[in-house]
């Protein structure tokens, strides 16, 4: 479409203030209707998509176009990823035990299936089977985050409409796992008339969770600086050891995957040897600005008319990639988790997260637990996993994907 009318042009430092405008806009609405909360929707996303819809009629109707400065969008990216990366141990994986490790496996298997479908059916329908890749784990399992950062990377890559089609599906995820997994444990639990055994209050079973993922302490400008410091160093090394891989293996293996891989090292070194004290608290604090910040500004630049010879073949893969999901984890999750009541929580959590995002599969769990009890197991098993572990299979699995199709 050529520029007809008005062009409103943003630099970088007003792209970020529109961008943190559409986020306050977004909690607004999330504040005023409940539904957006009961699916986990991000309040970045609807407002980034109110923002991206406006565009999109100005164009429409021919009245002009807006341009805005995304230079700021990659270091927050950085940032986030770096985060995710911190938050990665072994020891972690040690203390969730056996059924920890089981549901890891799971989910690994899951997020490779995802993959498989979005390619598969992408080949069929004779779209760019990149864009398969994108409405596979790394917009379903990888969420907003993931979605919109590999999306930028295919983007880069000349395919037409990717970071459209990567966003668009992770908000159907969204949606979706929302829809899918408590009533489908529900249906689990009274079909087998399953009970819980240790039955806890909410607030004891999260903070048993929270044990095993977070430490607090207070904040202070000095901490802060250091840890800004630390996330500074790990990306500068991650973008050094992205091209540094790129040159010897021809392989290309983006910046962000390059950061949260240091970050993992750093971690697990830093576990061992206490180099550096590290605050949970305000590292996840660092990641979720970062996340909103970069997400605002990747979805208000969102050019959605881009997406208009891809809406059938998407919506046939997001439509079997729940299907895929309801029977994985009803007949394959549920049975290796040990069919009993935790194991149908988890099938809700999983849902959650293996459609959208670890806070979705807390939603999904808390509606179930609260109708028939809290207990502690789910509240480690799938925050653990969601959160980080799961990166450990679905980064090599995107990337090569990226790497074989591109």
């Amino acid at each position: 479409m050529n520029e007809v009318g008005f062009v409103l042009k943003f630099d970088l430092i007003a792209t970020v203030a529109v961008g943190l405008m559409s986020l306050y806009l977004g909690m607004f609405i999330k504040r005023k209707f409940n539904a957006f909360d009961r699916f986990g929707v991000p309040a970045a996303v609807i407002g980034g998509i109110i923002f991206a819809l406006l565009h999109l009629f100005i164009r429409l109707l021919n009245l002009g176009s807006i341009s805005y400065d995304t230079t700021l969008q990659n270091p927050f990216m950085l940032v986030f990823f770096t985060t995710i990366g911190l938050a990665s141990s072994v020891e972690a994986l040690k203390r969730g035990g056996k059924l920890l490790f089981i549901f890891w496996i799971l989910s690994g298997i899951m997020t490779f299936m995802q993959t498989v479908i979005g390619v598969s059916i992408a080949k069929a329908s004779g779209i760019n089977p990149l864009l398969g890749v994108l409405a596979g784990s790394a917009s379903m399992s990888g969420g907003h985050g993931s979605a919109a950062a590999f999306g930028q990377t295919v983007e880069s890559l000349g395919v037409t409409g990717s970071l459209a089609m990567a966003l668009s599906s992770a908000t159907f995820g969204l949606v979706a796992g929302g829809l899918l997994g408590a009533p489908l444990a529900i249906s689990l639990i009274k079909k087998y008339d399953l009970k819980p055994k240790d039955v806890l209050s909410k607030e004891d079973a999260m903070s048993k969770g929270r044990e095993a993922t977070e430490e607090r302490s207070p904040i202070t400008a000095d901490k802060i600086l250091s840890h800004i410091f630390l996330l500074a160093i790990l990306m500068s090394l991650g973008i050094s050891l992205s091209l540094i891989l790129k040159n010897l293996t021809a392989i290309s293996l983006p910046t962000y995957v390059g950061a949260m891989l240091c970050a993992i090292i750093f971690n697990n070194i830093n576990l061992k040897f206490k180099l550096f004290t590290l605050d949970r608290n305000l590292t996840n604090m660092l990641g979720d600005t970062s996340l909103n910040v970069f997400l605002s500004m990747a979805l208000i630049s969102l050019k959605l008319w881009e997406l208009a010879d891809l809406v059938l073949p998407l919506f046939i893969i997001l439509i079997v990639q729940v299907l895929f999901m309801w029977a994985y984890a009803r007949f394959i999750v549920f049975r290796a988790m040990g069919s009993n009541y935790d194991a149908a929580v988890i099938v809700s959590g999983m849902c959650g997260s293996g459609l959208g995002a670890t806070s979705n599969a807390m939603i999904n769990m808390g509606e179930v637990s609260g109708k028939f009890g809290y207990t502690v197991s789910p509240y480690i098993i799938v925050p653990l996993t969601g959160a980080f572990l799961i990166d450990i299979f679905q980064m090599p699995v995107i990337i090569t994907a990226i790497n074989l199709f591109k």
